[in-house]
């Protein structure tokens, strides 16, 4: 099952090196995903990145970084839910009902799925599917390798997660809460110091 990053949505001091420590523990790619962002804020994150792990990174915004750092791909969403004509790399985009996924799973290389299970990052944003629901979805096929949960997602629920069939899993406040850059400057901006 892979295992997919997405990025907090504001930058932080040394994230370049949270990101080069979450690729050297084994995840497999990385959702660059900034939604208030400047592509020159993006451009720096990425420069800063060890060049091995771009070819492993999917941008939701600005996507014509993928083309000049030669990213893995690029993740369509409200904001941005055009593909360049010149797009090469991999295509994804994000899924909130099973109708969603059997419309849009045949044209992207993966889909999320999404909120699996209450959210960690977002306060309010509850599971829109029950388990009899996802063993059914997995039954007929619709989650399959080419669908990645997200929403809630641990580490302990992966197990339960490849029962339902699930290519992949896909987590934000899961994957930032152990980063201790990212401790110490909230620290630094609860105390001052």
């Amino acid at each position: 099952m892979k295992t997919i990053a997405i990025t907090l949505p504001h930058f932080f001091p040394d994230e370049a090196s949270a990101i080069n420590r979450l690729f050297e523990s084994g995840i497999d790619l990385l959702h660059l995903r900034k939604p208030d962002s400047q592509i020159d804020e993006c451009r720096q994150l990425l420069e800063a990145v060890n060049k091995r792990w771009l070819q492993r990174i999917v941008v939701h915004d600005h996507f014509e970084l993928c083309k000049e750092f030669q990213l893995h791909g690029i993740h369509l969403n409200r904001r941005n839910n055009t593909v360049p004509a010149d797009h090469h790399g991999s295509l994804s985009c994000s899924c909130h009902s099973l109708e969603e996924v059997i419309e849009r799973k045949p044209k992207m290389d993966y889909v999320f799925l999404s909120p699996i299970y209450d959210s960690i990052s977002k306060q309010g944003y509850h599971s829109a599917f029950n388990d009899e629901a996802l063993r059914r979805a997995s039954a007929q096929g619709i989650i399959d390798h080419k669908v990645v949960a997200l929403g809630g997602i641990t580490r302990q629920r992966i197990p339960q997660l490849e029962k339902y069939g699930f290519g992949g899993a896909a987590m934000l406040g899961e994957m930032w809460k152990d980063i201790p850059e990212l401790h110490q400057n909230f620290a630094t901006t609860i105390t001052g110091k």
